[in-house]
């Protein structure tokens, strides 16, 4: 990378570049960074057979990659898990496969409450009206609960998947494993992993990620939002640097997975206030210089912890809020996931692909289980540790709060056997 210096005062009078072929009518459906104009970058991961789609999508600055995956069939053509918004460019990328590989003939919508991957699944199949569109079972949707065909998926060219994978068209070269329902009071948790015999890849869509050091190339088209977080109070200016990008990304993270960490410090509205006024940036784009909190200068230590030397993990939100209402049925799809004999794992999230075993997805889940799985003699990777709870208490007292009102269901425990 190019190193450029500029302050983040500099570099927000810079407006992001815009183009017809990033352009995303539909923003206003899910009015998520970066709104009407979505640039993509298409990666193959293995030569000939597998290639990822990233775009951006996030709030306040917060924002991380969400992913598309397509992968060649044996028998000709393409299937595309989670699709990503089908912009000029982005359908011009996919375009360039097809000419190579043969068509679209099947796409996977793998969540039912996944908002960021439904909104664009309808629109992306309107594109290739020849393919079979294959949506997870249990769809709904908040505050109303609207048929698939107003989120532009036609009864013609959308079925359920199957519960047995075997009864997929494509089930000679995908096995797949329906996570939930899981009912979470307003509607159900549900994700669809599937495993590519032929490569043995593994994709999953929120379940899991894996936390890089570095930020990944999609974020890097635009370093503002990173330059933002560096800063460790309002009136600090940072100049664009690999050691400060890496540094604001590293904030993004525990941002995007914790809401509020532990190693920040809260200001009053009085605080905050003033020291915008005093702000270098007061800029719409910086927030008018409004920048609520303090970066204690021990939050690295809440990074390591949390991103587990680059192993898989689940989301703490998922940890507090989702997966232990079922602990038993997530379990259960664990053991069924860890049957394919995986070497790589694509999810639609942060990294990609994480090199991993059936063994570390499985330790994934061990904040489920009251005891951890125990590790192979030779074992490289640190073993599983649970997340600080120091850092869980923002989520835990938000899991109260939702119990507290029925708005969501208590957490379960599991049953002596499963223990």
């Amino acid at each position: 990378m190019v190193k450029t210096e500029y302050s983040v005062k500099e570099s927000s009078q810079q407006q992001p570049k815009r183009s017809r072929e990033w352009s995303w009518r539909y923003w206003p459906a899910v009015p998520l960074y970066p709104y009407g104009q979505r640039q993509t970058l298409c990666q193959e991961i293995v030569k000939g057979r597998i290639w990822i789609f990233d775009q951006l999508q996030g709030i306040l600055h917060v924002i991380i990659p969400v992913r598309m995956t397509v992968i060649k069939l044996a028998t000709g053509g393409l299937l595309v898990y989670a699709p990503v918004a089908p912009t000029r460019e982005c359908i011009r990328l996919v375009q360039e496969l097809i000419h190579q590989h043969g068509d679209i003939k099947y796409i996977i919508l793998p969540t039912a409450s996944g908002i960021e991957h439904k909104v664009f699944t309808g629109p992306f199949a309107k594109r290739f009206p020849q393919a079979q569109v294959f949506v997870s079972p249990s769809q709904w949707t908040f505050p109303l609960n609207i048929p698939l065909s107003w989120l532009g998926l036609s009864r013609r060219q959308t079925q359920v998947l199957p519960k047995d994978s075997a009864d997929a068209p494509f089930a000679d070269e995908f096995d797949y494993a329906i996570l939930g329902p899981i009912n979470l009071g307003l509607g159900p948790f549900e994700e669809v992993a599937f495993f590519h015999k032929r490569s043995r890849t593994l994709l999953l869509t929120d379940s899991i990620v894996s936390i890089p050091i570095n930020p990944p190339k999609i974020v890097q088209l635009d370093p503002y939002h990173m330059l933002f977080h560096a800063k460790d109070k309002a009136g600090d200016v940072v100049e664009d640097t690999p050691t400060v990008r890496r540094k604001g990304w590293q904030r993004t993270a525990l941002f995007a997975l914790y809401f509020r960490p532990s190693v920040l410090t809260v200001l009053s509205t009085q605080q905050t206030f003033k020291e915008a006024y005093q702000a270098p940036d007061r800029s719409k784009r910086a927030y008018f210089g409004l920048f609520p909190a303090h970066w204690n200068s021990d939050w690295k230590r809440s990074f390591e912890a949390l991103r587990q030397g680059g192993n898989l993990i689940v989301a703490p939100i998922l940890q507090t809020l989702i997966f232990n209402r079922e602990p038993e049925r997530v379990l259960t799809w664990v053991d069924q996931v860890t049957q394919w004999n995986f070497r790589r794992v694509i999810p639609c999230h942060f990294d990609a692909p994480v090199t991993a075993t059936p063994r570390q997805f499985s330790q994934a889940f061990d904040f489920l289980r009251s005891e951890p799985l125990k590790r192979g003699l030779f074992a490289s990777k640190p073993i599983f540790t649970r997340l600080s709870e120091a850092d869980l208490s923002f989520l835990r007292e938000l899991d109260q709060f939702l119990c507290d009102r029925n708005i969501t269901p208590p957490p379960k425990s599991l049953s002596r056997e499963e223990q």
